[in-house]
């Protein structure tokens, strides 16, 4: 069940890449026993928020069943992650300026936590955070993150003045507190990156569905 919901606070499903690994393709629209990936994060994420919006490149395709924004990067070259989180942080002072944190999500993540917004913004306030970053298993998960929507100025400078495009080497800059989660008895932040995984996601969804 959704606990209680963090005010304030938007996000942004990231489905902005070309899904190299997984052949290419819109992988976030691949079915997983029965419904798309990017149907099963929008159930997950949007209760947990007050503003939803995809981050979406591929003007090919229509995603306005959702009922949801659909923002192009505003940085354009397929720049990455980092592309699509600026993205999101522009459209909330644009568009949402009551909210002062974006959460981050893959489109290809069918497991987030029904929680995991909520715990990650008390963490950004217990601990006066910058970004606050999901880990699960001992590994880091960059894109699963809160925000403070007021970097994105400086996303933008670093971005446009110097190439910047690994989240890691930026984030570096900023107060940045990780969050544990448990991977038991699954890893709640499970990437569908390659058709094998996706084998592996029908298992687990099947499984919570039992």
């Amino acid at each position: 069940m959704v606990g209680p919901k963090a005010n304030n606070v938007a996000a942004v499903i990231l489905a902005g890449g070309q899904s190299r690994r997984f052949g290419g393709g819109d992988k976030f629209l691949k079915d997983l026993n029965g419904k798309p990936l990017l149907d099963r994060v929008i159930e997950r994420i949007k209760p947990q928020v007050d503003h939803l919006i995809i981050n979406a490149n591929n003007k090919n395709i229509s995603l306005s069943s959702y009922g949801l924004p659909i923002v192009a990067d505003t940085i354009q070259g397929y720049a990455g992650p980092l592309a699509g989180i600026l993205t999101g942080l522009e459209w909330i002072r644009e568009h949402a300026s009551e909210c002062k944190w974006l959460g981050s999500f893959p489109s290809d993540a069918p497991f987030v936590p029904l929680d995991c917004v909520r715990k990650m913004h008390e963490c950004a306030v217990e601990n006066d955070a910058e970004v606050v970053c999901a880990v699960s298993g001992g590994r880091t998960h960059p894109v699963c993150a809160l925000w403070r929507v007021e970097l994105a100025e400086d996303l933008r400078n670093a971005m446009i003045e110097e190439n910047m495009r690994k989240i890691d080497l930026w984030t570096s800059r900023y107060k940045i507190s990780e969050l544990e989660f448990s991977n038991q008895p699954y890893d709640p932040f499970f990437n569908v990156n390659r058709p094998e995984d996706l084998t592996q996601a029908e298992k687990i969804a099947a499984d919570l569905s039992d």
